[in-house]
Parts: C-alpha cells; sequence; structure tokens
C-alpha cells in the first residue's frame, strides 16, 4: 500500500479514536435548569448571537497593565467576580464608602465611591476615609438583567403604592452625562427612575459595566474617563465598543429556570410564599416593554422583585446610602437563581446584601421594618411548612 494512503489511513484512524474517547470520557454537560449560565436569550439573530459570544470572552478576559488594568483595581476580570454568571461569595465582595451627613452619603477629598483593595507594582492599594460610612456587596447574579432593565418605568411607579403595611419607592438618581436616557424613561428634577444595583442606584447595564470596568478594572472610557486612582480625566483605555459589547452580552444573557415547578411541595410552598406576603413586595411575575432586541420585547419573565426601595429596619441598616436610598432601604433582591447560588459560592450560601446569611431562614431573621410582619408570618409556620417554603425557593 503507498505510504502516503497508509500514513492517512493511521491519522484517520486516531483522529476518530480520539472523538470517541473523549465523548466517553468528557463530563457530561448538565441540565439548563441546574445552571445559572446556560446561554442567551432566544430570538438573537446570527449577528446579535456572535456578538454575544464575543461579550462573552471579553467578560472572561484577564486584563493585563497593558490593556489598561489599574494602578488600582478590585479584579482583573468580570468572571472573577461573577464565576458563571452567578452569585459572588465574601471573598469577592466590594466595598462601597462615603461621608455621611444628614442627607445621605458626600464624598470629601480623594477616593470613593469604591475601595479598590489591590494595586499594580509600585502603587499602593486604595484606603477607606476615616470617618467614611462603608457597606459591603456581594457580586449579583448578572443573567436575565436585560429583562430587569426592560420593565417599563410606569410598571415600576404602580408598584409603588402602599399596601399590606408596604410603601416601597423608586430610587430616583441622577445619571452620568455620557449615558443617553431611554427616550421613554420618566424624568423628574434631572432624575431618572434606577433599578441596577443592591440599592437600585444605576440606571441600565451600559452603566453598570461602565462603572465596573472603571472601578473595579481600573480601566476608564468615554463612558467613564475619571482616573480611579488620580480622579483626573484620562483618554480611554478601551473602546465604546467593548463597553458596549460586554453590555450587550449581560443584556442577552438568559435567567435561570425554575427547576421541578410542578413537583406538589414546590407548588406548596409557591402557596405559602404569597400566604404569608413574601410576594408583596418579591413579584413574581414582570413584563417588559418594547425592545429592538426581539428576545426581550415585550416579555413575562418571573424575577421575584419589585425593583422598588424598602426599609428593611436597623439590622440592614448599614448607614450607607446611593441615589436617594435612605440607609436602611434595600431594593428587593430579585430571587431567580437563588436556589444554584451555592453553586458559585463554594457550596456555601452568602445571602442579602453583603452575604452575611448563610441560610433562607437565617436572611428572613434579618427582615425587618417593611417585612417584619412577613418574617413573623413565617416564624409562626411549623416546622413542615417552613421547609416547604424552602423547598420552593430552592427550586428557584
Amino acid at each position: 500500500m503507498n505510504k502516503k494512503l497508509v500514513f492517512t489511513f493511521f491519522l484517520i484512524t486516531i483522529m476518530v479514536l480520539n472523538l470517541v474517547c473523549c465523548r466517553k470520557l468528557a463530563p457530561s454537560a448538565l441540565p439548563d435548569d441546574e445552571v445559572i449560565n446556560h446561554g442567551p436569550i432566544d430570538g438573537l439573530n446570527s449577528a446579535q448571537i456572535l456578538k454575544h459570544n464575543l461579550g462573552d470572552q471579553i467578560f472572561c478576559q484577564i486584563f493585563t497593565v497593558d490593556e489598561g488594568l489599574g494602578p488600582i483595581f478590585v479584579s482583573n476580570s468580570c468572571m472573577n467576580c461573577h464565576a458563571g454568571n452567578g452569585k459572588g461569595n465574601p471573598f469577592s465582595a466590594l466595598t462601597r464608602f462615603g461621608q455621611t451627613d444628614s442627607t445621605g452619603n458626600k464624598f470629601f477629598g480623594m477616593g470613593g465611591p469604591q475601595l479598590q483593595n489591590r494595586a499594580i507594582p509600585g502603587y499602593q492599594p486604595e484606603q477607606i476615609l476615616t470617618g467614611a460610612t462603608h457597606a459591603t456587596f456581594v457580586p449579583p447574579i448578572v443573567s436575565g438583567m436585560g429583562f430587569i432593565e426592560g420593565v417599563p418605568d410606569s410598571e415600576i411607579l404602580a408598584m409603588a403604592y402602599p399596601h399590606n403595611g408596604i410603601s416601597g419607592v423608586p430610587n430616583w438618581n441622577a445619571i452620568p452625562s455620557t449615558i443617553t436616557p431611554n427616550p421613554n424613561s420618566i424624568c423628574r428634577n434631572g432624575k431618572y427612575i434606577c433599578r441596577i444595583g443592591k440599592k437600585a442606584s444605576v440606571y441600565n447595564i451600559l452603566a453598570q459595566d461602565a462603572f465596573a470596568f472603571n472601578e473595579d478594572l481600573g480601566v476608564t472610557s468615554l463612558y467613564q474617563p475619571v482616573d480611579a486612582y488620580s480622579r483626573h480625566t484620562v483618554d480611554p483605555e478601551i473602546s465604546n465598543d467593548i463597553v458596549n459589547t460586554v453590555s450587550f452580552y449581560i443584556m442577552t444573557l438568559a435567567p435561570s429556570i425554575q427547576r421541578n415547578p410542578d413537583n406538589p411541595k414546590v407548588k406548596d410552598g409557591n402557596k405559602l410564599f404569597i400566604n404569608i406576603g413574601c410576594e408583596d413586595c418579591h413579584k413574581q411575575t414582570l413584563t417588559t416593554g418594547y425592545s429592538d432586541i426581539e428576545g426581550l420585547s415585550y416579555k413575562e419573565f418571573h424575577p421575584f422583585t419589585d425593583l422598588l426601595l424598602h426599609d428593611m429596619g436597623p439590622g440592614l441598616d448599614d448607614g450607607y446610602t446611593e441615589g436617594s436610598a435612605r440607609t436602611a432601604q434595600w431594593r428587593t433582591a430579585p430571587l431567580w437563581g437563588v436556589g444554584l447560588a451555592s453553586k458559585s459560592q463554594g457550596n456555601h450560601l452568602f445571602l442579602l446584601h453583603d452575604g452575611r446569611a448563610h441560610s433562607f431562614e437565617e436572611a428572613i431573621s434579618y427582615h425587618g421594618g417593611e417585612a417584619a410582619q412577613r418574617r413573623s408570618n413565617f416564624n409562626n409556620l411549623s416546622a413542615t411548612d417552613k421547609q416547604t417554603l424552602i423547598a420552593f425557593l430552592q427550586s428557584l
């Protein structure tokens, strides 16, 4: 037989064996409802899928000094704080700080609003200003954020009325001049309804991403041109395309999927969730408005939040505020994906804004202020009913 044919046959045989062996040895992919990150939303065209995948690459990129990292920073990659697009833990937590007067935080001198606790060689990490109030924020789940951004202001305002002892309010906040507001957004006295972040202080995903590049990685852009170290306006270190592509990636991440929704115990837990008043703030179903991204336009989704600020009482008052939020006010945390949170947290739960709660029961125990009656309602449940309600939360 011709030597070239022998070699070709041998090469093909090796490739086939490799393919077969790899398929047998490689772990099978987890079902979509067992992972927070299971790809893009439905309805994207080929160009949008390409942009989504490019944003995924940038999201996972390790930034270097040559690419703008530092000189002071929190992390060198988005993925370091949002492993698998999931919830972070105290080791990846962020510290926000400021100085407080009667109206809220004020920033004097150098520093703030976020602590950069790392530095490249030749520089010193940032220190919290003496006397500054500060709060710890555990990085959130980023999947499904496009739906959150897509809720019309009118729907948020419609939920902001006193009912059953609840009086949630929007966070009206000024937005950076570099961010173009949606023409359908409601503006009052130069401020807009915000909905992103632990205190709902950020207007949209683009504003959050530009802030994160600047304050987390120390990388400037035209959206955030002030260097976190020098506090001087400098030339952008990354292009608008990079920030926009990452924002599109996050915008088009599909939310997590509830597991076993037809399980009788899960369904009974859902009923208890409603009956004891949890749904007064953790709204199960919201609807987006129009979007030029088909998969986000006029869609019903289930985030378990009203996107409003609520007074959670002295136990969760960290003395820190953002926008129009008071120090004890926090945005209702979306609960979708909470049942999978531990998968990105080292198989341990770190719940609430700072990760202080290590179980659902402990998280509920911190619910004071407007949520105090719901906490009492939970405490008055039988042990069996408590476990049934928790089974429902674990399904989300």
